[in-house]
C-alpha cells in the first residue's frame, strides 16, 4: 500500500510542487491538499492519510496547534512538519505538539522523501540544521523551567489565549474544541494554578514566564 500524504501548505505553487514531487513515487500518493489549518483538520478526519506534510506558517491555525490538534485526534497521522529556518523557535513547539519529524523548505527532494518514509514507518526525522537547535533548547534553563508548569500542554494553550484576550467561544474555534471543554481545561488550569479568575491565571502565567 503506498504511503497516503496530505500537503498543507498556503502558497498553491509550493503544493503543486510537492504533489508532482512526491506523486512521481511508486509508494506514495498524494490524498489531498489544503491552504489552512482549518481546512487541513477537515479532511484528514475524511481522508485519514498516513502523512501530513504540515508548515508551521498558515493564515488562519498555527501551525502547531494544528499539529497538536492533529496527533490528539488522530494519534495515527504522522506531522512531518515544513518550514523555513527563520522558523527554528517553532522547533521545540511542533515536537511537543507531536511531529514526528521537521525539515527546512530548501530540503532536497530525496531528504524530503526519506522524512516521509521515515515517519510514515513511526520513526523520527529531523533536519541536520534544527538538531543542535533542539538539542541547545532542551537543555536550557527556560527549557527546564517550562518543564516544571503545573499545566498540560492543552491548558497551557488556553492560558496563552486567555492572556492574549479570546473569550472562551474564540478559542474553542481555534482549538477545534467545543466550547464546553474549553471552559473545563481553563478551571482545572486555574485550580492547579491557584488562582480564581482568568485574569488572574494570565497574570500569574505572565509572570512565571510560560506565556
Amino acid at each position: 500500500m503506498p504511503i497516503r500524504v496530505l500537503i498543507v501548505d498556503d502558497h498553491e505553487l509550493l503544493r503543486e510542487g510537492l504533489k508532482s514531487l512526491l506523486s512521481r513515487e511508486e509508494d506514495m500518493e498524494v490524498v489531498g491538499e489544503a491552504a489552512g489549518g482549518r481546512e487541513a483538520v477537515a479532511l484528514c478526519r475524511s481522508l485519514r492519510p498516513d502523512v501530513v506534510v504540515l508548515d508551521a506558517r498558515l493564515p488562519d491555525v498555527d501551525g502547531v496547534e494544528v499539529c497538536r490538534q492533529l496527533q490528539e485526534e488522530m494519534p495515527e497521522v504522522a506531522v512531518l512538519m515544513l518550514t523555513t529556518f527563520s522558523d527554528s523557535d517553532l522547533v521545540l513547539g511542533a515536537v511537543r505538539a507531536g511531529a514526528r519529524g521537521y525539515v527546512v523548505k530548501d530540503v532536497l527532494g530525496m531528504d524530503l522523501k526519506r522524512s516521509i518514509r521515515a515517519v510514515a514507518r513511526g520513526e523520527v526525522a529531523m533536519d541536520p540544521k534544527v538538531v543542535g537547535y533542539l538539542m541547545q533548547q532542551m537543555r536550557s534553563p527556560s527549557a527546564d523551567k517550562e518543564e516544571r508548569i503545573p499545566l498540560n500542554r492543552q491548558q497551557l494553550a488556553i492560558i496563552r489565549l486567555v492572556a492574549q484576550g479570546y473569550t472562551n467561544r474564540e478559542i474553542a474555534e481555534r482549538m477545534f474544541l467545543s466550547e464546553k471543554t474549553v471552559k473545563g481545561y481553563l478551571a482545572e488550569a486555574m485550580r492547579r494554578m491557584g488562582v480564581k479568575n482568568r485574569v488572574e491565571a494570565a497574570m500569574v502565567a505572565s509572570r512565571n514566564g510560560w506565556i
